[in-house]
């Protein structure tokens, strides 16, 4: 059975300048990024609908795009998979002394408040001199995501609501906000500002609800697209296509597809 050296060899084999793959040659980890997310998004979407054997699939693809970045670094001179390999062994280790030494603890949150500890003091050693209890937040992580740790590192330090309800009047004042903007011209800047407020607090009720918020959209977006293809279905078994509906009627096969999901 091949292993993590027959794939290692495959892509040093698909980079050889000589003979290689052109399109595999000419990546750079710019150009490659994007495709280390998107096949991220896929782990998450095969997960969502449980279906292991194209997870098994998904996170080969995932680990292709660890071991792509990882030959371009050695071709650069600046570290190999293996370095990949100890690197993350080594902080296991260090982030876990609950297994591995002699510290304790006993639950998640625990844990959780253990391994930002160790975090910081890494970032310390290493001469980070942002003491903020914002700092080592990576501001290249999707906007939601970033939105909900900043929003939970402040809470450590006692800046957060005690419950949801102030969640939901901050809410509605954000709403009430973009109204306003609306009413008073709907200036795009301002509209960008305050429809990001709504956003964030959208982030804050979602993380007090102990929801993420990436899970909640692509089940939002599942959702949506499976009614309206239904919508079109209908629309074709009567001889037309959505396009040629009002939007009353459009509606109205909006909630025949919402009623037959419930009767399904």
């Amino acid at each position: 059975m091949p292993n993590i050296d027959d794939l290692l060899a495959i892509m040093a084999r698909l980079r050889d300048p000589d003979n290689g793959c052109p399109w595999d040659v000419e990546q750079s980890f710019e150009t490659i990024v994007p495709y280390t997310i998107e096949e991220a998004y896929e782990v998450a979407d095969a997960v969502d609908r449980r279906d292991y054997a194209d997870l098994r699939d998904e996170l080969g693809d995932l680990l292709l795009q660890v071991v792509f970045h990882a030959r371009m670094a050695e071709e650069a001179g600046h570290f190999r998979f293996e370095d990949v390999v100890a690197a993350i062994c080594n902080k296991m280790v260090s982030r876990h002394p609950h297994v591995f030494a002699e510290a304790r603890a006993d639950t998640a949150e625990e844990v959780l408040g253990n391994w930002e500890a160790i975090k910081r003091r890494e970032r310390e050693d290493a001469g980070d001199a942002d003491r903020s209890a914002l700092a080592g937040i990576a501001r290249g992580l999707p906007e939601w995501q970033r939105a909900t740790k900043l929003q939970k590192r402040a809470a450590r330090v006692g800046f957060d609501w005690p419950d949801v309800n102030p969640v939901f009047d901050k809410l509605h004042e954000e709403i009430d906000e973009v109204r306003a903007e609306f009413a008073g011209g709907a200036d795009p800047a301002r509209l960008t500002d305050e429809i990001g407020d709504v956003l964030f607090v959208c982030a804050n009720l979602a993380r007090h609800a102990h929801v993420d918020v990436s899970t909640a959209m692509r089940h939002a977006n599942a959702k949506f697209e499976r009614r309206f293809r239904r919508m079109e279905a209908i629309a074709a078994e009567a001889g037309t296509s959505l396009a040629e509906k009002s939007l009353e009627q459009q509606e109205d096969l909006w909630l025949q597809a919402k009623r037959e999901e419930r009767l399904a």
